[in-house]
């Protein structure tokens, strides 16, 4: 979720006219919190995730899961729930804090009215049994966020909702797709968040852009899949917005599902975990060192095969935002707000100039005033390439009150950089430190699999810091990653940039003994002889004596703490499904959602998702994610034989 305020947004025309102002107000609050805060030390290591809901609402007359359109009603009754409330849980954007014993999870609004965030009341620590609880919490706040639905409505966890867009009916209520902001031929305007800021948002995206978005996913071609393939649910022959002459300038593209509105990016759900260092210089360690595992826990957790009613030949929904590269009234940027990082930021000796190997677009003015006012040359790059940005939405109001002692501002441009990392300093006044989110994550069907991938990302930092290993690969590696990724069932099929030696170099000591001892400065290898082609199996588990692997060195890791039989046991389980799969052994959630549907007895054989085939699919989703069918076999491929 972003910044969320209150107050009367600013139409583009107007909006635009003030973009320098709230960027050099945004630069003083940066300014502030980075000499109030950056010289933190020993802030207590935390972390916390936050899974996004879809809430369907089913109609068993006809046989259609739909997306319930009842998200402020379902979060009023959430405010309401006494016992939640107390427990410090929750939904804190409406209703007054209370006496808090121990924290019962929080709920949030998102972009669509579809959709809820649910976060734990309090950050997890790093003790084993905040690691074990994890997946319970996950539980408990599927089970609350029901508890406050209605009888026939259920949140589940699939990034995207296989029917949104498609001709019929798919939101519950129903409303014809128009309105004013979106412009959309697919989405109603009724489908995204009332609160001002997400139709304010969506409405200024498209004004800015002069065009409504045009994101064209490739179909996926089955045996009875029209050849060539033009997405048979668009209009041509509508004329009720300027922006309608889109499609007939060529907007679709032939042999992919065509959607125009931000809904169908910003309606998607994921997995993220935010992590709090100890101090800013293991926060950027941290955001440098897992840079390069984005785009690989993308393609292992992909769960995304199915836009606007079709079969997809893509496993992810990260370019579904991404699509089309962002002009600014300034600059053209060569990269999509929604994108993989550019650049690294750690003043870590082992970052070489040959890995932030892009020709960066910055705001010069911007990194030479933070520059000026202390920052170091690394940060101030970062930050002047992300404020290369517009604000997209601004209220009136925070243009006349003072920026002091607040990130409003600064939180109008980074929270609207939506990349795969975010870096993300203290806000002002309060107890928290400096903090590193990783989001490329794809949610999964099921509460273990997201704590699986949870644990599985919190036990690497550890092992990261522990051993000091360096991931780095050259930011443009990276970027061919993220689109690797995207290729349907990438995980088993595709090679991805990654280190060779992660490890940081050793030389015998000087005495004389075998002891490994730090290696000096020497002539380093070229930066191409660093890295290589693997598969993310060989990434994972290691490939014989040449590549490690990263479970294999999480496990070394937690055989040099104390850890005992009973967690480790416990964890063991949770590493063994990202193993499997990485090796194949357990199938995406892509690979099985795809499956569900080739394998349907309705399926035609032509890449089209009908209501009786989505229907079932939801109902199975939402059985897997309450822990059933699982005797039956239901998700045997996905999580393994029940027991």
């Amino acid at each position: 979720m972003g910044l969320l305020a209150l107050g009367t947004p600013l139409p583009w025309d107007e909006a635009k006219k003030h973009a320098d102002q709230v960027r050099d107000l945004g630069i003083k609050q940066l300014l502030q919190i980075w000499n109030k805060y950056r010289k933190n030390e020993r802030d207590v290591l935390l972390w916390g995730d936050e899974v996004e809901y879809l809430v369907v609402s089913y109609d068993e007359e006809t046989k259609n899961a739909c997306l319930s359109l009842r998200q402020a009603e379902i979060l009023a009754e959430l405010a309401k729930g006494e016992n939640l409330r107390k427990a410090g849980g929750g939904v804190p954007c409406v209703q007054e804090p209370a006496h808090i014993s121990e924290p019962l999870p929080t709920f949030h609004p998102e972009f669509g009215r579809f959709m809820l965030e649910a976060t734990p009341g309090a950050p997890f620590g790093l003790t084993w049994k905040d690691l074990l609880a994890v997946e319970g919490n996950m539980k408990l706040r599927r089970t609350i966020a029901k508890e406050h639905m209605a009888e026939n409505e259920a949140p589940i966890t699939l990034p995207s909702f296989p029917m949104l867009g498609t001709k019929g009916v798919f939101t519950q209520p129903y409303y014809p797709p128009t309105g004013p902001q979106s412009r959309s031929q697919f989405i109603p305007d009724e489908a995204i968040n009332p609160h001002i800021r997400f139709p304010t948002l969506a409405a200024n995206i498209r004004s800015r852009r002069g065009m409504k978005v045009a994101i064209n996913m490739p179909v996926f071609y089955d045996e009875n899949t029209p050849r060539p393939f033009n997405d048979p649910t668009i209009d041509y022959d509508r004329h009720l917005y300027p922006e309608d002459d889109d499609v007939r300038n060529g907007a679709a593209k032939e042999g992919h599902i065509y959607m125009d509105a931000m809904g169908f990016g910003m309606g998607c759900c994921c997995l993220q975990i935010t992590f709090q260092a100890k101090n800013i210089t293991e926060a950027r360690q941290l955001y440098d060192q897992l840079c390069p595992l984005g785009p690989i826990m993308l393609a292992l957790t992909a769960a995304s095969p199915i836009f606007k009613g079709f079969l997809a030949d893509v496993d992810v929904r990260w370019n579904v935002i991404s699509g089309a590269p962002q002009k600014d009234n300034r600059y053209v940027i060569p990269k999509s707000r929604y994108d993989s990082v550019s650049t690294y930021i750690s003043q870590d000796p082992a970052l070489r100039s040959e890995y932030n190997d892009l020709d960066l677009v910055i705001d010069k003015d911007i990194k030479q005033r933070l520059v000026d006012n202390g920052m170091d040359e690394r940060l101030a790059t970062h930050f002047a390439h992300l404020f290369i940005r517009d604000p997209l939405v601004i209220f009136q109001e925070t243009l006349n009150e003072s920026p002091d002692d607040k990130a409003d501002h600064f939180e109008n441009i980074q929270s609207t950089n939506w990349q795969h990392m975010r870096f993300k300093p203290p806000p002002p006044g309060g107890n928290i430190g400096w903090r590193v989110e990783f989001r490329s994550m794809e949610i999964q069907v099921t509460d273990h699999e997201n704590a699986a991938f949870a644990i599985f990302i919190v036990l690497l930092t550890r092992a990261i810091l522990s051993y000091g290993l360096n991931f780095y690969i050259p930011i443009s590696k990276v970027d061919e990653n993220m689109a690797t990724a995207h290729h349907r069932d990438a995980v088993l099929t595709k090679k991805f940039w990654f280190r060779k030696n992660l490890f940081p170099p050793r030389k015998p000591a000087s005495n004389g003994s075998q002891t490994p001892a730090p290696s000096c400065p020497g002539t380093p290898p070229l930066v191409e002889d660093e890295y290589t082609l693997m598969t993310i199996d060989e990434v994972m588990n290691g490939r014989q004596d040449e590549f490690v692997g990263l479970i294999p060195l999480i496990e070394s890791y937690l055989n040099t703490v104390n850890v005992d039989v009973v967690t480790r046991c416990e964890l063991a389980g949770y590493l063994s499904l990202v193993s499997k799969r990485a090796s194949g052994e357990l199938q995406t959630g892509a690979t099985w959602i795809r499956e569900f549907v080739r394998n349907h007895p309705d399926y035609k054989k032509d890449s089209a998702v009908s209501q009786n085939i989505n229907y079932d699919l939801i109902k199975a989703v939402e059985a897997l994610g309450n822990g059933q069918g699982r005797e039956a076999g239901l998700g045997d491929k996905l999580l393994g034989k029940f027991n």
